[in-house]
């Protein structure tokens, strides 16, 4: 599980342990990664997934750690929001890098546990903005629309015997959802937007990513899940 120290990421490593999952999870929040990982007994490994080659010995570790792996989550991400116009380029390169490539590092150092799994699964967290873009986003929508298409050519390649699915989300109730948008007001204009006329619980979402990492799907893969409240019909 990358991303697994808080938000989503921690509600879906809670989830997993309470079903008797051995949990590694990677992130870069020190203090939050060791307080998960206490909590639930699951083994963490503190890594900046910007730098491909810590990624890729994380992703090492924590499999040797559990003795292999028979599924990837990857919840981490960056949110990058302003008008195109003020888009730099570094701005840009830090949406693909902590949306998409840190997604590609991971996968591609999991895939020969993966493959040594009877059967295997990879759910990878886009953002209901990766199907129905907003303005001001395009950094952050371009990066979540690639992690749908590249979910998409896993899940070809890796048939039949590792699973690929995607979810997005719409907003949910985390820390880092909050310290973008504090004002009550502006929380509230969010909210109606959804059909469902409020944000998402971290445990809603981590539901469905147990559906897609369980046996329940096993009919499943190359889909796109949004678990968004209704924002992206409504």
């Amino acid at each position: 599980m990358t991303g697994g120290a808080s938000g989503v990421g921690a509600a879906t490593c809670r989830r997993l342990a309470a079903l008797g999952a051995r949990v590694a999870i990677l992130d870069r929040n020190e203090a939050a990664l060791r307080a998960i990982s206490q909590e639930i007994g699951a083994v963490g490994f503190a890594v900046d997934l910007l730098d491909a080659r810590a990624a890729e010995n994380a992703v090492v570790a924590a499999a040797e750690s559990i003795g292999g792996l028979n599924g990837v989550v990857n919840s981490v991400g960056i949110s990058v929001s302003r008008p195109f116009a003020e888009t730099d380029l570094a701005a840009w390169n830090l949406a693909i890098a902590g949306n998409l490539t840190s997604v590609y590092l991971v996968c591609h150092a999991a895939l020969p546990y993966l493959r040594a799994a009877p059967a295997a699964t990879i759910v990878n967290i886009s953002s209901a903005v990766g199907l129905q873009p907003l303005e001001g986003r395009a950094a952050y929508a371009a990066s979540k629309a690639g992690v749908i298409a590249f979910t998409k050519v896993l899940a070809v390649e890796l048939a039949p015997r590792i699973r690929c699915n995607v979810i997005c989300p719409g907003a949910v109730d985390t820390p880092m959802v909050r310290d973008i948008f504090h004002d009550p007001a502006q929380i509230e204009r969010i909210e109606a937007l959804y059909a469902l006329k409020r944000m998402a619980a971290p445990e809603e979402i981590a539901d469905a990513i147990l559906f897609l990492t369980g046996p329940e799907s096993s009919f499943i893969t190359g889909s796109t899940l949004a678990v968004d409240g209704g924002r992206t019909f409504y």
